[in-house]
């Protein structure tokens, strides 16, 4: 069969959304939230396995988002940092580094580990791109930490962070490249997006061939609470330098886009030889549910581009990227699941796979 992943959040249980106020209102311990992540995790691994999902992930349910994770609780972060605007007028903010050395308080391979206690099949695990963390350090820069200083710091960190989930037994590691879209809305000029890609590829020449195979990244244009940022960005400018990534996965965001025949010939064009690419083919902004015919003309479209064994499925985006973001519910984000695996399998059985 056609392989089929999700991207990595679902909204995160009613018990832990509940947990996460008491434990900040001071009403329950750490040791009791931990608890309840703990089983948050568990049904969140089950509910997933029950859609038939052949690889699962966490849902993010420990995450305070898919961003900040690393840094979440360190002691040297302002809030005032960089603020990310969305189409609906709502804004996300960025900490603020305010000294270094910068490192890590968080890893991903806990959250890997985690999930792997409770599933069947095999589970994927989600990480921050090392662009989205450099946004960390400000315009103004930090007195006695130079900013190319903190580049070495992060390209170490963050290939800490990707390699401790690989040797912990991921599927697959995702970094999280949402900004790259956003970056050329910010600088058309393209000067930002190649900062990016150039600091990611830094981080990724760490790792042999073998392994870039188990490494794959996520461009979108943001997913939360039902709004994208970068949307109005063209997106035909923006992949022929992301497939300069050298990584085996691509997970594009597909289905919400207007024109989708004009992103899938230029990714048929950029597309390395040895790597695969999974188009979205759900749509978490969308609150209907498709249905698995939907989700299998959308592959059967993707496949008169793409050769087959290059081609993969996944969803836009993932469900809850955010922690407080529950825009979207948990029936809806599973039952969208279910479509994107039984619409896969539809769409092989059409290709004779």
């Amino acid at each position: 069969m056609i392989p089929t992943e999700l991207i990595g959040s679902i909204p995160r249980t009613p018990e832990l959304l509940s947990a996460i106020s008491d434990l900040k209102a001071g009403r329950i311990d750490g040791a009791t939230f931990a608890r309840i992540q703990d089983r948050a995790v568990r049904e969140t691994v089950e509910a997933l396995e029950a859609t038939g999902s052949p690889v699962v992930t966490d849902g993010e349910q420990a995450k305070p988002s898919f961003l900040t994770y690393p840094v979440e609780g360190l002691s040297d972060l302002d809030a005032d940092g960089v603020v990310i605007p969305f189409a609906d007028g709502h804004t996300r903010r960025l900490p603020r580094l305010t000294s270094g050395p910068f490192r890590y308080k968080t890893y991903a391979e806990q959250y890997l580990r985690a999930a792997k206690a409770h599933a069947k099949v095999p589970v994927k695990q989600a990480v921050a791109a090392p662009s989205a963390l450099s946004l960390l350090y400000p315009q103004g820069g930090i007195d006695g930490y130079p900013r190319e200083q903190f580049l070495k710091d992060l390209i170490s960190e963050a290939e800490t962070d990707i390699r401790g989930c690989l040797d912990a037994g991921a599927h697959v590691v995702q970094l999280d490249f949402e900004e790259s879209r956003l970056a050329l809305k910010v600088d058309p000029s393209g000067g930002l997006l190649r900062d990016f890609i150039d600091l990611n590829n830094q981080v990724l020449e760490r790792f042999t061939d073998a392994e870039r195979a188990r490494i794959g990244v996520y461009s979108g244009p943001g997913a939360d609470q039902d709004s994208t940022h970068s949307l109005d960005a063209d997106y035909a400018e923006l992949l022929p330098r992301l497939c300069t990534l050298t990584v085996g996965k691509f997970y594009l965001q597909l289905a919400g886009e207007p024109d989708p025949d004009r992103v899938l010939r230029v990714v048929a064009d950029n597309l390395p030889s040895g790597a695969r690419v999974f188009v979205g083919v759900t749509d978490p902004i969308d609150p209907r549910v498709e249905t698995a015919e939907e989700v299998s003309d959308r592959i059967l479209q993707a496949a008169r581009y793409l050769p087959v064994e290059q081609l993969g499925t996944c969803d836009d985006a993932g469900f809850a990227p955010f922690a407080d973001d529950t825009s979207t519910s948990r029936e809806t984000a599973l039952a969208k699941i279910r479509a994107r695996v039984q619409g896969t399998a539809l769409a092989s059985q059409h290709l004779g796979l």
